[in-house]
């Protein structure tokens, strides 16, 4: 999964990036998926995620968004 700062801006620092993975790490072991690689830059991130295939991934998306996006 590959996301993306709102007109690409450069607001994603090394902090920010620590906190992002922290918050996805938990969100992900309350779903019962796994994030297996987290990397990114001043405009966006990059996921590998291994998810159970009973959980939609319209669903993990979704979350995803919601919670990154506070």
């Amino acid at each position: 999964m590959l996301f993306v700062t709102r007109y690409r801006r450069d607001v994603l620092d090394g902090e920010m990036l620590d906190a992002c993975e922290r918050i996805m790490l938990g969100l992900f072991a309350e779903m019962g998926a796994e994030l297996r690689e987290f990397n990114g830059e001043n405009d966006h991130v990059h996921l590998l995620v291994h998810y159970p295939p009973k959980l939609p991934v319209s669903t993990l998306v979704n979350r995803l968004k919601g919670v990154s996006a506070h």
